[in-house]
């Protein structure tokens, strides 16, 4: 799902910032990262892990605020109408900055004029998986099952123009596939349909695939990251698989528009900094994400490079959710 420059972009693990910090009087009260999703998600496990990080850096408390709703729009808004003094922090992804541009004619946010780019701070690639039982144990298995019954098979996301979909949509699209998309209302209900053999495949966080796969629910046909992520060194990745794609999710965080250079170079500095502690490196692996550092005019660059990426894909598919 990348094109080359975003691919160009994910620096991986360990990656650092060239950034200097200035010497400033900021921040000078508790900065605030907005999570438009709910609690207990992989996108809150790893801001919160972030936000603990970049506290004792920083001077100052960082809490996290789930404010969800309306596919990460409530929290966006929030933040694009935040005064722009760099305390109050977005964290932003695929779903927010690339897909729901392209899916809905009219936002309550401007996701280009309405923030400010700070950091791409993870990447989190998706695996793919299918139901137990199926009879396909690799890619190619798996494709030939697909030609062979066409559309018959079955794959599941956490919802239309989701990044789940999206992906899937990529490996349908290239491989010539007939496959019947099942929308859920989330990650979960997805997951469990899929254990419950309801679905036959889809694509999902690489944390939870991995847990599943462990217990034997599910099996992992591939990963769509350029390399092979540390949580699940056996799987190879969809490239290796000879199938030129990649199927991940990333994850930003962005200040309201006209924030300060210096309190967003301060951020992305810190930002930077957190991503090598051992506590943040840990929870990152346990969820399968992979920590990145972008600057923020790279990540200006990735976020563009991205929604124009998605575009082709999400017309293809005459997605609207107006």
């Amino acid at each position: 799902m990348r094109t080359p420059i975003a691919r160009r972009a994910m620096l991986g693990a360990g990656a650092t910032l060239a950034i200097a910090t200035p010497a400033f009087a900021f921040p000078d009260q508790p900065v605030r990262i907005v999570v438009p999703w709910n609690a207990g998600g992989a996108t809150d496990v790893i801001s919160r892990a972030l936000a603990s990080a970049m506290a004792p850096l920083l001077g100052q408390p960082v809490v996290v605020d789930n404010r969800p709703g309306a596919n990460g729009a409530v929290g966006a808004q929030f933040v694009a109408s935040a005064r722009p003094d760099g305390h109050t922090l977005f964290v932003a992804s695929a779903e927010t900055h690339s897909v729901n541009p392209l899916v809905y004619s009219r936002l309550a946010y401007d996701p280009v004029a309405g923030f400010e780019p700070v950091t791409v701070f993870a990447n989190g690639p998706f695996a793919l998986v299918v139901r137990s039982g199926l009879g396909a144990d690799t890619l190619d298995a798996f494709v030939t099952l697909a030609r062979s019954r066409p559309g018959q098979l079955t794959y599941a996301s956490w919802g239309i123009g989701s990044t789940s979909q999206l992906a899937a949509a990529s490996v349908i699209q290239h491989a010539g596939l007939d496959l019947l998309h099942v929308p859920f209302t989330g990650a979960a209900p997805a997951y469990t349909a899929l254990v419950a053999a309801q679905v036959d495949a889809m694509f999902m966080n690489a944390g939870p695939a991995e847990a599943l796969a462990r217990d034997g629910r599910v099996k992992i046909l591939g990963i769509g990251s350029a390399q092979r992520v540390p949580l699940l060194p056996a799987v190879p990745t969809l490239r290796e698989l000879g199938m030129p794609l990649d199927a991940a999710n990333w994850f930003a965080l962005l200040g309201p528009a006209r924030t300060p250079p210096a309190a967003v170079a301060r951020i992305a500095a810190t930002s930077s900094e957190a991503l090598r502690t051992p506590s943040v490196l840990e929870v990152f692996r346990a969820q399968g994400i992979v920590p990145v550092g972008l600057s923020p005019e790279e990540t200006r660059t990735f976020i563009t490079a991205d929604r124009e990426h998605l575009g082709p894909i999400v017309r293809s598919l005459n997605i609207r959710l107006d």
